[in-house]
């Protein structure tokens, strides 16, 4: 028999991923990076937004086998804990007892998942090799060495556009195709990110099982530990145009009032701010949306199809997703020698998951509000307990949205529509007379199922 080839674009958690789930379909894959091998340079916390691993994520990873090879490197988050100005803590659950989402290291899930590639998927990666052209009706991408500046030609019988954000494929392709959507909207907040280190014995400054938020209105801090005792922290912020805004901390004397009276507890841990901020870049935050996700022989996967802001914790459990999405497709398409019709499987993943990356990205951007403003929000978080509650009574009629989102396989879009249609009737029961007392009556339940 004739070997099968798949070529992969982009050796990040996508791409590495979804050569495993290729060699079990009899793919031999090779993949192409444009970055040098991550593996071979020193990776440190906070460099990037730790990712945040839940329900959707093990999912893809553990149909393949390989979650538990990552959960080696995660830990548990079950809450998150507020921080005030004053020092305060308060501590919100994410689900139900024992239910958890997992920091893990970007690089180091990176480092891992190209590890897993090789080994469990027997892929070969090719690293310092950009994209600048690629032919999706011939399945013929063009590669130029970033070290030698050769430019060489491969061909597969598929391939897969994996390199992120921004990514090649999709531009020097997809984007001169006739009726290719595409749009790129940038948001008004930037990040920056800071590295809280370990106490001098290693250990924790904090409760390493939680997502720390110190929420301050239009802009937040939020810290997730690392396996080394540190905490990565992000501080989240319009760029401009406000009071607090990164256009007005400019030199270590603002940066050091800025922290000691928002975030004064934040400060007392790390009196040295400064040298963490400066070797940290501002960096922006953008939603990118494409349509169709594939063409010819070629499909867009994660990043480079949907990319989205990181306020759910989402970003890279839909990506993942999109692996599971696929395969059940492409089963659905496979012939009983694992011949797979691709034009029918591209065609059906673009229109079945394209509103689903949609939805993610709708709600990525209302979770940011949630996080930023609502959750020291008394009747915010009065509501939360009497949806709580209520799901607890009657779990077939209810589950809070943030659980459809991170704790179920529940598509983003219908989760997204049931979303939509509980806020309607909590906003409605929250105007009950005396709610802040009576919330915890019959009266309230019943109101609630009345709406249903």
């Amino acid at each position: 028999m004739e070997e099968k080839k798949a070529i992969i674009i982009g050796a990040g958690l996508v791409g590495s991923l979804w050569a495993v789930y290729l060699s079990k379909a009899g793919y031999s894959v090779t993949i192409y990076e444009s970055r040098s091998d991550i593996r071979k340079a020193e990776i440190s916390a906070g460099k990037s937004i730790n990712l945040a691993l839940s329900t959707r994520g093990w999912k893809a990873l553990d149909t393949v086998g390989v979650g538990d090879e990552v959960r080696k490197i995660a830990i548990p988050m079950f809450g998150r804990v507020m921080h005030s100005v004053e020092g305060d803590l308060s501590y919100q659950p994410y689900g139900e007892e024992g239910q958890a989402i997992y920091s893990i290291s970007r690089g180091g899930i990176n480092a891992l998942m190209m590890d897993i590639a090789e080994k469990k998927g027997g892929a070969t990666i090719h690293y310092n090799m950009k994209c600048i052209d690629a032919d999706t009706k011939e399945g013929r991408v063009t590669l130029e060495s970033r070290i030698t500046g050769d430019v060489i030609e491969v061909k597969a019988d598929v391939v897969f556009a994996a390199d992120g954000a921004f990514s090649s494929v999709r531009y020097n392709a997809f984007q001169k195709l006739d009726r290719f959507n595409f749009s790129q909207k940038y948001i008004g907040d930037g990040y920056r990110e800071l590295l809280l280190p370990a106490n001098e014995d290693g250990s924790y400054q904090m409760d390493k099982n939680a997502l720390h938020i110190w929420p301050r209105g239009k802009f937040m801090l939020i810290a997730l530990a690392n396996e080394d005792g540190s905490f990565t922290c992000t501080l989240f912020m319009p760029h401009d145009g406000d009071k607090n805004a990164f256009d007005k901390i400019n030199t270590p004397e603002e940066v050091v009032n800025f922290f000691k009276s928002t975030f004064p507890d934040f400060y007392e841990m790390m009196p040295d701010i400064n040298s963490s901020w400066e070797n940290h870049p501002l960096s922006s935050l953008s939603i990118m949306r494409s349509e169709p996700w594939h063409h010819g022989k070629m499909v867009l996967m994660g990043d480079a199809a949907h990319a989205t802001v990181p306020f759910y914790g989402q970003g890279m459990n839909g990506a993942f997703e999109d692996c599971t999405v696929l395969w059940g497709i492409m089963q659905k398409h496979s012939d009983a020698e694992n011949n797979v019709n691709w034009e029918a499987t591209f065609d059906e993943f673009s229109k079945v998951r394209k509103p689903d990356g949609d939805a993610l990205q709708d709600l990525s951007l209302y979770n940011y509000y949630v996080m930023r403003d609502y959750v020291a929000d008394p009747k915010f978080l009065l509501q939360k307990k009497i949806e709580a509650k209520f799901s607890k009574l009657y779990p077939e009629k209810w589950l809070p949205l943030y659980s459809q989102v991170t704790f179920s396989d529940i598509r983003y879009s219908d989760a997204l529509k049931n979303g939509k249609r509980q806020s309607k009737i909590m906003n409605e029961v929250m105007e009950m007379e005396n709610i802040e007392e009576n919330w915890d009556s019959e009266e309230v339940i019943s109101a609630i199922l009345s709406r249903i």
